[in-house]
């Protein structure tokens, strides 16, 4: 069985299938200005995702970066070091993309065991 989370005409928040949750990509929409606000923004989505499939950021299995500008790699990693838990690091990739919005920053994709 699929579960979809919040299932939209593109997309769905987040999907289940044999124990693992596969995220869209997150991004902050408060528009804040910074990336650690929004690298913030975004990891807090995650955890109320995850919860949601009575998950947590401990099980987070892979973890995609995409990041406006490497500029805010420093930025951005100071945050995600606050937010990871010691021990229960997830496989991580960062790179530099075109996102969607201009006012984006960051998009980060989890996958994670339910």
């Amino acid at each position: 069985m699929v579960q979809r989370f919040d299932p939209g005409p593109r997309l769905s928040e987040m999907t289940v299938h044999n124990g693992v949750c596969y995220l869209a990509g997150q991004v902050a929409v408060s528009g804040a200005p910074d990336i650690r606000a929004q690298t913030r923004e975004v990891l807090a989505a995650i955890d109320a995702l995850l919860a949601r499939a009575g998950s947590d950021k401990t099980r987070v299995l892979r973890a995609e970066i995409f990041l406006a500008d490497m500029a805010d790699f420093a930025g951005m990693n100071e945050v995600w070091a606050e937010w990871v838990v010691p021990g229960h690091t997830p496989a991580r990739a960062t790179v530099q993309a075109a996102l969607a919005k201009p006012e984006w920053k960051v998009e980060i994709l989890i996958t994670a065991a339910a």
